[in-house]
């Protein structure tokens, strides 16, 4: 049975930590991990989810990247698990996007980030795997990457004006659609 685990808050201090490589793929602990993850991230319709905003210090990420309320736009992929993750830059162009966090709800930032990125990680059963991630996906992996660095996405903002209420990013977005 797994335990349904809050979701950390800015200023928890495991948000601030670097994680831990995982290296028993075989326990219940980590089994549980992954499946709270997958709710947790379900249930508050996020893109993707890193293992220390569940408070588990963890080299533990998911890229789920899919329309949600969140991220109407969202390309859809499967999700992935990835346990261990590191990453070479594919393509070095930085881009600002738009991003939020379940850690910080309530709040959207500007963020630069590398447009293509390849990951090698460590699936579900310990296998080492590839993935070339790029747009949106590659930054949801490189968001989640940071949550395992001990950094959150406002750590990478350039400027505090480019920091806005979630409200105000939505009303922005809808006078979008409209002008189209």
């Amino acid at each position: 049975m797994t335990e349904n685990r809050q979701i950390q808050q800015l200023g928890a201090e495991v948000l601030r930590q670097q994680a831990a490589p995982i290296d028993d793929f075989n326990s219940s602990e980590f089994r549980e991990l992954i499946e709270n993850m997958r709710s947790a991230m379900l249930a508050a319709n996020g893109v993707g989810i890193a293992a220390p905003q569940l408070g588990e210090s963890k080299r533990v990420v998911i890229v789920a990247s899919r329309p949600t309320a969140r991220y109407p736009l969202a390309p859809k992929m499967a999700p992935v698990v990835m346990v261990n993750p590191r990453f070479d830059v594919v393509d070095a162009a930085v881009v600002k996007d738009w991003e939020g966090c379940l850690s910080v709800p309530g709040v959207r930032a500007l963020v630069p980030r590398y447009r293509a990125v390849e990951v090698e990680f460590c699936n579900e059963s310990g296998q080492t795997c590839r993935l070339t991630l790029q747009d949106f996906p590659a930054r949801v992996f490189q968001h989640e990457f940071d949550h395992l660095q001990g950094l959150v996405y406002l750590d990478r903002v350039e400027t505090n004006r480019d920091i806005i209420a979630e409200a105000e990013f939505f009303k922005r977005m809808a006078g979008q659609e409209q002008a189209a």
